[in-house]
């Protein structure tokens, strides 16, 4: 049987991506080595967290399911860095190891144009550098006009504690051993990576007394824009948080030869932003705490997850350094923590499209590109399942622009810069953070999957009942005035904020900086969602801001429409420096704009390539 798109792998990144090509209408074929494994949660039992949240928001707004399922299937719900400033806010849930894959896998099963299929795939089937299907463990050969590899952390994935080296996936399921190689036979660049999970505990044996209580938020959140707070906010699962001391550190530094990382074991590179304990301990030896977390697995499990506590060391040590920390003297450890080495593709040899460069109608998403994190494989996902859909339509890819997401930070950051240690997103990574926030997705991208369609006339309405309502409460804040009597004169006197001396308007007192909503919900009833409000406060108090930023995106979108020729040969662009002219050959980037943010590509090379261009082909004008 003949599919327009087959999906290698049933991670957050595969789940994204079939349902996406099978909802846009094509016949997909989701192959996964375990249906039970499918969006699966072998690290954090957690969905978004800091920019991790945002791209659930986005993933959400463009039609994707991490959204909805996550709202479905929490315990605990908070936004992170709620008393900073909004360019910085994102949610996070903790989410049910077993009811969101469950969650999951119902919303595939029930998406027409999908099925699911169990087998390992161990090569591509190709001619002329053109993806034509797939060959599994079996010999059997499936075909298909597209295919997305999303392979996660099973290509001839170890897992490491200290001097044992286990063949094997997370769970100590197999391992794909023989794609990788293949890839590498068909012109892929294959680098090993490394990451790593802390151990699980006894829900029996932890002391939580000796631990600080966190609580989730009293304001109900959702991640979807479609579907209203799902949950009781007082009957949230609390977590708790507790620091290692210098029994811990000790502990760790005595035994670091042991470690898997330090005693020379791994071979993979390891994320800089997600380390391991004994990483932290010796990058950062004048902290004499660090850090650490208690969050339940599942509300069907008894066991909790030791966040912030990843580690390879030997099972023995792990025991005394658990031991070592309050609260957890006498913890039962049900599963010790690792590290998992795999193989992974070059990302520069991706188009921004995450096609890649080297055999046509091939994509691949999730940690295949060198990525961590369930948000950013699933945001990989949604994309790579657009564009493959576009391109089988025949029509331009979808590529979204550092403005406009953090999914098109993430993917411009990896086929522009590669990588060469697992990456994972962060806010300071956004130079445009301001305007990609939590409150304003739909906004940012509904339009993108309506215009697609990625999204259904339920998903529409939502976005225009939500466009008329922000014009509403802004006409509302414009026209109603506040009347300065006693009353108002005696709680700004109380709250000593400076009394206005004549009726003003609630957007300019909006303007002042100490004005909130909340304070002016003392005088005046405001019948709009606290979406709205939040949305549209930020836009008032932020308009200096806001307006900056856009300016400074005005001036790289000038840059943008820049485009370069495909068939570019920068050997012919005299002058260029020599690591300047090798980057350019290796990215290919379509815009100038994109050459710009090529590490090794200075100002001097830019200037010589737009003169290039503007003579050659008549561009840059």
């Amino acid at each position: 049987m003949k599919y327009d798109c087959i999906v290698v792998g049933g991670g957050h990144a595969g789940c994204e991506a079939a349902h996406m090509t099978a909802f846009m209408g094509k016949k997909t074929l989701l192959i996964t080595m375990n249906t039970n494994n499918i969006a699966d949660m072998p690290c954090n039992p957690s969905i978004g967290g800091t920019a991790k949240g945002v791209i659930v928001r986005d993933i959400d707004a463009l039609g994707g399911l991490m959204g909805r399922i996550a709202d479905r299937s929490h315990f605990q719900m908070k936004m992170l860095n709620s008393k900073k400033g909004p360019a910085v806010r994102c949610l996070r849930c903790q989410a049910d190891k077993i009811t969101y894959p469950k969650n999951m896998l119902h919303a595939l099963k029930s998406t027409p144009n999908l099925e699911i299929k169990e087998g390992m795939v161990e090569d591509l089937l190709t001619e002329k550098n053109k993806i034509k299907g797939v060959i599994l463990s079996d010999q059997e050969k499936i075909e298909g006009k597209t295919l997305i590899l999303t392979t996660g952390t099973y290509l001839k994935s170890n897992i490491l504690r200290g001097d044992k080296n286990i063949e094997g996936g997370p769970h100590g399921e197999a391992r794909s051993n023989f794609l990788s190689d293949n890839l590498k036979r068909l012109g892929f660049t294959i680098q090993r990576l490394k990451t790593g999970t802390p151990p699980r505990i006894k829900t029996s044996s932890i002391d939580f007394s000796k631990m600080q209580e966190e609580h989730g938020d009293e304001r109900p959140y959702s991640f979807s824009h479609d579907i209203d707070p799902i949950y009781n906010p007082n009957e949230q699962q609390k977590c708790y948080l507790l620091y290692t001391n210098e029994t811990t550190h000790k502990l760790i530094l005595d035994n670091l030869d042991k470690s898997s990382m330090y005693g020379g074991y791994v071979t993979g590179i390891g994320p800089r932003y997600c380390p391991s304990i004994e990483d932290k301990i010796v990058r950062f030896n004048d902290k004499e705490r660090h850090q650490l977390f208690l969050e339940p697995e599942s509300l069907s499990y008894d066991e909790w997850y030791l966040q912030g506590f990843s580690t390879s060391m030997p099972e023995e040590i792990q025991e005394k350094m658990v031991h070592s920390l309050s609260g957890l003297e006498n913890a039962k450890i049900t599963k010790y923590a690792y590290a998992i080495e795999y193989d992974a593709i070059d990302p520069l040899e991706l188009k921004p499209s995450l096609e890649t460069k080297i055999i046509e109608n091939l994509f691949t998403a999730g940690q295949i590109n060198g990525t961590s994190g369930y948000e950013e494989a699933a945001g990989q996902g949604l994309i790579a399942g657009i564009n493959a859909v576009q391109k089988l339509r025949e029509q331009e890819p979808l590529i979204l622009k550092r403005n406009e997401s953090y999914l098109g930070v993430l993917i411009d950051d990896l086929v522009t810069k590669g990588t060469k240690e697992p990456y994972r997103m962060l806010t300071s990574r956004a130079e445009y953070r301001l305007v990609l926030r939590h409150d304003n997705a739909l906004l940012r991208l509904r339009k993108y999957g309506y215009n697609l369609g990625t999204i259904t006339e339920e998903m529409w309405t939502t976005y225009q009942k939500v466009e008329k309502e922000i014009k509403a409460f802004n006409v509302y804040l414009k026209e109603t005035k506040l009347e300065i009597n006693e009353d108002v004169k005696k709680e700004f006197e109380a709250h000593h904020f400076s009394i206005p001396l004549n009726k003003t308007t609630l957007f300019d007192l909006l303007k002042r900086p100490e004005i909130t909503l909340d304070f002016l919900s003392r005088f005046l009833s405001f019948p709009f969602s606290n979406d709205i409000k939040e949305m549209v406060s930020i836009e008032i108090k932020y308009e200096g801001y806001i307006k900056k930023t856009e300016k400074e995106i005005e001036k790289m979108l000038k840059v943008e429409e820049k485009q370069i020729p495909k068939d570019i040969d920068y050997q012919n662009v005299k002058n260029l420096a020599s690591e300047a002219r090798q980057k350019l050959e290796i990215v290919r980037p379509i815009t100038l704009a994109q050459a710009s943010r090529i590490s090794g590509v200075n100002p001097s090379d830019l200037s010589i390539l737009a003169i290039y261009l503007k003579k050659e082909y008549g561009k840059n004008e």
